[in-house]
């Protein structure tokens, strides 16, 4: 499993292809899903896989547009009991993406549900490697206010431009 630095990617940001790329090497390692506290049961189901184009306006009256990629879990315990395989969870994306020509560098939204509750939407963290499996975080999916997250981003972009290591203005006096 490639190494990548996590500290760099927050968790909304993670791609189909970061996900797949990060996977490639440990085909033959269990994959966990941890979701609300808990690790999924080790028989889930990958139910289904499907990619959207979306179109908006947000709030501000921005238009935006998007690709994105829906992977959903069915959190049940199944007949052979065990989690599934990295390997196989890739093959079914490979497979997916054959009929579907899934974009790479799509968002990544994981659909999670036991069949009673309904499904519940989640950003994946990175996959990271311990106790010989492949273990991949997933968070809620929060709602966003996009101008404001611009403006956070680019606030914070100035303050790393002017007052970074590298600054050589008195800005930051």
């Amino acid at each position: 499993m490639r190494a990548l630095d996590n500290m760099k990617i927050r968790n909304d940001d993670i791609s189909l292809g970061l996900l797949l790329g990060t996977l490639a090497g440990a085909e033959e390692l269990p994959l966990w899903f941890h979701y609300d506290g808990r690790p999924i049961k080790p028989g889930y189901h990958v139910t289904e896989v499907k990619a959207g184009q979306f179109a908006g306006l947000d709030c501000g009256a921005n238009p935006d547009a998007w690709t994105e990629i829906f992977v959903q879990l069915w959190d049940v315990q199944g007949e052979d009991r065990a989690p599934m395989p990295a390997g196989k969870f890739s093959a079914i994306i490979r497979k997916v993406s054959g009929h579907l020509q899934l974009e790479q560098s799509a968002r990544l939204t994981f659909e999670v549900s036991d069949g009673v509750r309904p499904v519940q939407l989640y950003c994946a963290s990175l996959p990271r490697l311990r106790d010989d499996a492949v273990h991949v975080d997933l968070a809620p999916r929060p709602a966003s206010c996009k101008p404001r997250d611009r403006w956070l981003a680019e606030e914070k972009s100035k303050a790393e431009t002017c007052c970074g290591p590298a600054a050589k203005s008195a800005c930051c006096s």
